[in-house]
């Protein structure tokens, strides 16, 4: 196996993390591109690139230089609606860092990115010293999500348990340290 290089992504990636984004949201969500749910895939510079507090990491093989996963971080905490108020409460945006499109390409999965991208995350969120919360939420319904997510953190809601819970997502928290 070629090694893999975690790195920010720069401008010229953005067209190619996007792409991983994409088939993510269309093969494995079954969902497609939806405005409200998607949009920073379109702007990632302006979501990720741009904010002193975001960022965005790309996984790329050092031998053709092709983005194989993505993972990116920002400062918003779950918005209500659509999520719960207790969610929004306990997670306030400007201390939350919320993970978000953590996807790995399916011809590269079970090697360990996800785990490496996340720790990159989770230290960028620690050095920022700002955030005092690591969130996420996550589909149950993508194979191997959520006891990916259950083997880092701690699962704080689980809409499927919920009267109403009409996505059925699991929402975590990670502790703000670099798991190993």
């Amino acid at each position: 196996m070629h090694s893999i290089i975690i790195r920010p992504a720069a401008p010229d990636d953005l067209d190619a993390a996007r792409s991983v984004m994409l088939d993510t949201v269309y093969r494995d969500f079954g969902t497609g591109y939806v405005p409200r749910w998607h949009g920073d895939i379109i702007d990632l510079e302006g979501a990720y690139l741009t904010p002193a507090r975001h960022t965005l990491l790309v996984a790329v093989d050092g031998a053709d230089g092709q983005i194989l996963a993505t993972a990116a971080l920002d400062s918003r905490g779950p918005a209500h609606p659509p999520n719960p108020r207790r969610l929004a409460e306990r997670y306030p945006s400007g201390e939350t860092a919320q993970l978000r499109r953590v996807y790995v390409r399916p011809g590269h999965r079970r090697r360990g990115l996800a785990r490496r991208l996340v720790r990159e995350l989770i230290a960028f969120a620690a050095a920022d010293g700002g955030y005092r919360a690591v969130y996420l939420h996550t589909d149950p319904a993508v194979p191997g999500a959520e006891p990916f997510w259950r083997s880092l953190g701690t699962a704080v809601l689980d809409e499927r348990e919920e009267p109403g819970g009409e996505f059925g997502v699991v929402h975590f928290e990670v502790p703000l340290v670099p798991p190993v």
